[in-house]
Order: structure tokens, then sequence, then C-alpha cells
């Protein structure tokens, strides 16, 4: 706001007492201060409110203006309750140096000034900053070009003073204001967390969340198709009236859009809020005005509007890897799977002419109550996991292709070829395990008390011959994970060479029975005498039948030792220096 729309204002009362050619300087915020020096406090184009406490006498005028100048500050309003009116020293110092001055009426409270200065700013400021939002939106969306989510930020930070980022839904970063610090990994996993959590349960944003009792951050999801469960006052749809709060984690949200609960284009809306992205404003939306909400609001809107642009650039990569798998789970001749393979390998292998070796990643989303997802939420998902988790950036999927078939997804992963390399690509690329430590937290407080992922991993092939084996080993090992606990859970093709493979899908009734069969005895010896017949038995497999290293372990005379072993033995009726028996034990106890 401009100066003389102080004058104007008649409930502020304000008298001018010097600076009449200095009235259309713009003040950006207010401060009041009794401080001699405040000049480290102020930024630049304040207006400065003061009692003049600071004043002993007329000597202290002078250099506190002085300070003031040199500091930026666009004007000085001087209280008249302490003196009663306002000295002649401060009146001719201000109009040396050209600095506005008002005097402030004893029956005015400074804090009447200060929140008239700060709404009028504040309008100003969203009035402009939506105004900007709004060209920009039209921009963005009139052809595939624009500046990105970055530019927005940018305007949140230059003109509306917010620090605001850009998270996907496992926590990653993809876009964050140039001017400002970049958000801790761990804090945005944790947001991403908090926001698919809220979502989950059916509470819509903004929630607000403080992490370690310091900082509040207000997240507003971002959800595609231009859809933000709130129509917005830049946009040309009339705003809709806000809903009533309801208490989230970390805060009070408002409920969950329709198009939440309902999901969009016809899929359940616990799929689409996994691949939703996130804004986050470091600020406490709680008590924003609704012009405010409105704006970021709109700002969402904006931001999925890129999102959806960036979405559709996957197109080409996704249809390759659609028509890849369609010929291989078709049973395609090796040499039509090879020439599809060759006109995909220039769009996902970074170097040109490379020979690369292939992985095959497979996921599925399952709901809790039966039935499995469509395979796009899966989808969604599985692009996000195999996104190296260094990258920032929405421009993450350059080197990724993946497909959806029925209730699963399909991922053709390319590995560049290594000079000197034939057939040994076994020991590199993608790990099951590794794939899932950036995303098991925010992933598992998504799907928790609604659904499960699962994903296998198979091994690297060479050829064009090799993936419909890559394909059925990594479907195979999904099934694995699937038999594990937990919603987020991976195995690997290592794995497949193991017992690990087998004890999945053995039956209930027949586990039941082989391990009472075995193990029955020795608990029911052990809940009588406490004789810890079944850690025993556990620390002597362990230790390959070692008498010395398993005593040692367990800090027992090998005597005792043998008198467990022996009981062992009795109560069962097996031999533990036979190999067929100590296997027998083994697997009893891993399926138990």
């Amino acid at each position: 706001m401009r100066l003389r729309a102080l004058l104007e204002t008649d409930a502020l009362g304000l008298a001018l007492l010097g600076g009449e050619d200095e009235l259309d300087r713009t003040v950006h915020r207010v401060m009041t201060t009794d401080l001699r020096d405040p000049s480290r406090y102020l930024s630049g184009g304040e207006l400065v409110l003061s009692g003049l406490a600071w004043r002993r006498d007329a000597a202290d005028s002078e250099p506190f203006v002085r300070r003031l100048v040199k500091a930026g500050v666009v004007a000085l309003a001087a209280g008249e309750a302490e003196l009663g009116t306002v000295p002649e020293d401060l009146v001719v110092a201000c109009a040396r140096h050209r600095l506005p001055l008002f005097a402030v009426h004893e029956s005015v409270a400074f804090a009447t000034v200060t929140e008239h200065v700060v709404r009028q700013v504040s309008g100003e400021r969203a009035g402009d900053l939506a105004a900007v939002v709004d060209r920009h939106r039209r921009l963005m969306t009139s052809g595939p070009a624009g500046s990105g989510p970055d530019a927005v930020l940018d305007l949140l930070g230059t003109d509306l003073d917010l620090r605001a980022w850009v998270l996907s839904p496992t926590g990653r970063l993809i876009a964050g204001s140039e001017a400002g610090p970049r958000l801790p990994d761990d804090v945005c996993v944790r947001l991403a967390s908090e926001q698919l959590a809220a979502a989950r349960g059916d509470r819509g944003g903004p929630l607000r969340v403080t992490l370690d009792d310091r900082t509040t951050y207000s997240l507003f999801p971002v959800r595609g198709g231009g859809l933000t469960g709130r129509t917005v006052t830049a946009a040309p749809q009339a705003a809709q009236a806000p809903q009533p709060a309801q208490p989230g984690p970390g805060g009070p949200g408002t409920p969950a859009s329709p198009e939440l609960r309902d999901g969009r284009d016809g899929r359940d809306g616990r799929e689409t809020v996994l691949s939703d992205w996130l804004l986050v404003v470091e600020a406490d939306a709680g008590d924003w005005a609704e012009e405010r909400l409105d704006l970021l609001y709109g700002v969402t809107q904006l931001i999925a509007v890129e999102r959806d642009r960036r979405n559709a650039a996957r197109t080409v990569r996704r249809r390759l890897a659609q028509e890849v798998l369609e010929l291989v789970q078709a049973g395609a001749a090796p040499a039509e799977v090879a020439a599809r393979l060759r006109v995909a390998a220039p769009v996902l292998v970074p170097a040109p002419g490379a020979a690369p070796h292939w992985q095959v990643v497979v996921a599925r989303v399952d709901w809790d109550g039966g039935g499995s997802g469509d395979g796009a939420a899966a989808q969604a998902l599985l692009e996000e996991i195999l996104v190296d988790p260094s990258s920032t950036g929405p421009e993450h999927s350059d080197r990724i292709a993946v497909a959806h078939t029925g209730d699963e997804a399909v991922a053709l992963v390319p590995l560049p070829a290594v000079a000197g390399e034939h057939e040994g690509a076994e020991g590199r690329g993608l790990l099951a395990d590794v794939l899932l430590e950036s995303v098991r937290e925010p992933l598992t407080a998504g799907l928790d008390g609604d659904g499960r992922l699962t994903l296998g991993v198979s091994a690297a092939v060479h050829s064009a011959e090799g993936l419909r084996g890559a394909l059925e080993e990594a479907r195979h090992a999904r099934r694995v994970a699937a038999a594990r606990p937990g919603r987020v859970c991976a195995a690997g093709h290592h794995e497949l060479a193991s017992h690990v493979l087998l004890l999945p899908f053995v039956p209930d009734d027949v586990r039941r029975a082989f391990t009472a069969r075995l193990l029955g005895p020795l608990r029911d010896y052990d809940r009588r005498h406490r004789a810890e017949l079944i850690p025993t038995l556990e620390a002597f497999l362990d230790c390959d039948g070692s008498w010395t290293r398993c005593a040692a372990r367990l800090h027992l005379h090998v005597n005792t030792l043998r008198y467990r072993v022996g009981r062992i033995e009795q109560l069962t009726g097996r031999d533990l220096s036979r190999l067929e028996d100590k296997l027998d034990f083994f697997l009893a106890l891993r399926m138990s």
C-alpha cells in the first residue's frame, strides 16, 4: 500500500509532519520498535512505529533517523503518548533525510495501525499474485511449454513471503523456490507420510503438521486432472463455500472432496491418492483468510496442470513397454521381440547404440476386503519407486518404461552394457530391498488399513530370448513377497534359488501338521519345565551342528548342551546327526 492511503484512513488518525513529496512510497511491511538501533531487524520497505522511548535528548534523533534511512525504511510514525507531542528535533532530522514522518495520536494504539497495514498489504499481494497465477495458468494450459512449478513457487516466495515445495507421493522433492533452502529428505518423507495417512482416512487438505514442536507446515494435495478438492476464485468457476474443519494428524483440515472418496476417471479413490503430488507451505494455514486459501488452491491447480503435462510425456515410454510386454506374453518369436527392443532402446537407454541388459520388475496393489487394483495405481507407484532417490525434478522417468496389464504393473528397466561384459550381469542392477528403502515409510502410511504393495525383481538378461523368463521370475518373486507380512514388501530373483521360494506356497493345513508333529512335543516340554529346547535347537542348527560353537553361543557347558539335544531326540524320535532330520527341523522352524 502507499503512504498516501494511510492519511486517507480517518480511523488511524495520523497527522503528516513532513515528507509530502514522498507519499507515493510503497509500504511492504510494518515494524514497532523503541531500540536505539533497530537496523539489524529491518530489511527495507517498512513503516516503523515508535513510542520514542529511545530518545533521551535532542542529539539522539539524528543518528536514529540516519539508521532508518540507511536500512530502507519507507516512513516513521511517532507516538504522542510518551512525550505529548513529537519533538522538533525529530521533525528536523526526518526532513533532512527526506523520511516521511507521521504523528500517531495518543488515542490510537499501534496495534490498530499495524493490523490495518498488514491487512491492506496482504490483500494487495494476494490480488497481485492471483492475477499472476491466473495468467500463468492460461499460458501453461495453452500448450506444452511452460516454466514449471519452480516459477510458481518463486512467486509465492517473492509476493507472499511463503516458502513452498512440491513433493511426490513418496516424499521425493520435485520442485522448490530457487531462493529458498532445500527441504531436508527426512522432513519430505515425514510430510508425505502424514498426507497419505490423512488422505487414506478420508480427510482433505490443507493438513497442518508441526514437526519437532518447532515448524508448522500446511499440506495441499495436488491431484491429477486439475482436481484439487476446491474451486478457486481466480478460476472461471465460482468459489465453493468452505467446508467445516475436522481434526487430523497435526491439525484440522477440510473434509475430502467427493472426487477423492469416489476416485477419478472411475478408479477407486484409494488408488488415486497414491499418485497425487503434494504442495508443502511452511506456514500455519489455520488462521488464513478465505482469499489466501483460495489462492493456494489455485496454485495447486496450476501445478496439477504441469503434473498432467509431465504425465502425458511418459506416454511413449509406456506404449513401448506395453508393446514389448504383449509380445513376450503372447510367446512371440525372439527375433520379433528383439526388433521391438531395438525401437525402444534409443528412447530408454542414455548411451546411443548401447546394447543393454534388461531387468523386469512386477508390482501389484491389493486392497483389504478382497479385490486388487486395475494396475494403474501400481503403474504410478512403480514409476515413482524406480526413480533414483538422489534425483530431483519432475522429469524423473525419462528412462523408465512401465506398462500395466490386468491387476499388475510391469517395468522394463534397461541396464546399459559395460565394456567387456557378456553374460555376467546378474551381480548388478536393481535390488528388491534397496528399491523400497526410501519409499517404505510413506507408502506404508498410505496403505495402512487399506491395502498392500508387493513387488518382485528379476535377474538381468542380455537378450530378447531371456525376457519371458525374466517376466515369470519377477512374477514368482512378487508372489514370494506377497506371502510375507507387512504393507510394502519386495523379493528378488536371488531368493528363488532357495527354500524361501517353496515355503510360502505350502498349504496352511500341511504347515500346521508338519510343525506340530516335530515341534509340538518340544514346546509342551518347554512350557512344563522351562527347558528352552526350542532355542537350543535353533542355535544348534544355526551353528551347523558344532557342539563347541553352540555351547559358547548359549553360554552352556558342552555336557549340558548334549543333554538338551538328547532330550530333543528322545521327545521327537529324530536323530540330529542325520542330514534329513536336521533339514526337517530347519524347515519346521522356518514355517512356524
